[in-house]
């Protein structure tokens, strides 16, 4: 999926998709920096004590 850089939905895109990807719920994912950047970074409210392992398995995801 790609979303063109138009009122935010590229981010939104971006956002939810990293929720899909780790098993979160959309609204535990929030943009801390980067709203008009290509880099992105969010934060992770409330995350699970797998969390780490999570991303690894993304990480390492072939």
């Amino acid at each position: 999926m790609r979303e063109k850089a138009v009122d935010g939905r590229a981010t939104e895109a971006a956002r939810r998709a990293l929720a899909t990807a780790l098993s979160l719920r959309p609204a535990q994912v929030l943009l801390r920096t980067g709203a008009a950047s290509r880099d992105k970074l969010f934060t992770i409210t409330d995350p699970p004590a797998d969390l780490a392992e999570r991303v690894s398995a993304l990480r390492d995801a072939k």
